[in-house]
């Protein structure tokens, strides 16, 4: 074991001696960081690369610095519990690669957080300033051609409301655009106020302005409620990490308890080792499936 340890970290040394003279800039890290963000990109879904863009836009994306902090961070923290729980170099490096590894997927999610607030917060742009302008011009499309060219909107929801104005003038009617708008934004906020103008569009109603005003004063409890609910997520956000590091540190007690030498020897026993894989696979099951909830269906009603 002592013999195939000493090799790993020879080959990793090896590996970085040379990867350093290689480098015309001396900046190794930052170039493997490079490296790996093209490879990322390149084979990236193209609707994570949007959304990835839209994050860099509002200046929301970690820089590489920022990236190569969260590797040490979190492959340092993984490395010292695979240590710690089998003094074994070679099980704590496996882990803190299998925690790096995760990286890239933890940037996933926050970037779609990132991108699904921003797409909430165009949404009720939107929903607002319609019925607003809606009370002045008695034309839906031309409200809508009022939010557009109003500046407040922005891609890609300004486009799909031009896509509305076109497809609208198009048919004669507004049946269409509404449906398209209601399938890429599947919002209740959308689909009521949508539902609304229908009515008023087709029934020709005279005083829409008392059902406007309501459809507001529902808008603007739904968003209430998101955003409280974006506030319970942060606070169990907090509370979680901190219950996830206790459930790590538990097993590091009890070999407290029973003396380093005593630990040591339970390790002989493979079921033990067994036993301590799979508390570390299910808690790290149990942090990624946080960071799931944490991060996805921001904005959901």
């Amino acid at each position: 074991m002592r013999t195939l340890t000493e090799l790993l970290i020879l080959l990793a040394l090896a590996i970085f001696v040379l990867m350093y003279r290689k480098s015309k800039d001396g900046k190794v890290l930052k170039n493997i960081a490079d490296s790996v963000g093209d490879v990322y990109n390149k084979y990236a879904p193209y609707s994570f690369k949007i959304v990835r863009e839209k994050a860099k836009e509002l200046g929301q994306e970690y820089t590489t610095r920022q990236y190569i902090t969260q590797v040490i961070l979190l492959g340092g923290l993984a490395g010292i519990i695979g240590y710690f729980y089998f003094y074994s170099i070679v099980w704590a490096v496996i882990y803190a690669l299998a925690t790096i590894a995760f990286i890239p997927y933890l940037a996933y999610l926050r970037c779609q957080r990132v991108y699904s607030e921003f797409i909430f917060e165009q949404i009720q742009t939107y929903t607002t300033n319609v019925i607003m302008e809606f009370n002045t011009t008695q034309s839906f499309v031309k409200s809508l051609e009022g939010v557009r060219d109003s500046g407040i909107i922005e891609d890609p929801v300004l486009s799909d409301i031009s896509k509305m104005i076109d497809m609208s003038y198009k048919n004669g009617t507004i049946d269409e655009s509404i449906e398209y708008f209601n399938s890429k934004y599947p919002y209740y906020m959308v689909k009521n106020m949508h539902q609304l103008f229908l009515q008023i569009t087709k029934e020709g109603s005279r005083d829409a302005g008392e059902s406007l005003e309501n459809m507001s004063m529902d808008i603007d409890a739904l968003v209430e409620g998101v955003y409280r609910d974006q506030m319970d997520r942060k606070n169990f956000h907090k509370r979680f990490l901190t219950f996830a590091l206790v459930l790590f540190a538990l097993v590091i007690v009890v070999e407290f308890m029973l003396g380093k030498d005593n630990y040591i020897e339970l390790l002989e026993m493979w079921y033990v080792q067994l036993i301590l894989h799979v508390i570390i696979i299910i808690n790290i099951y149990f942090l990624i499936t946080g960071e799931k909830y944490y991060n996805e269906d921001v904005g959901a009603e």
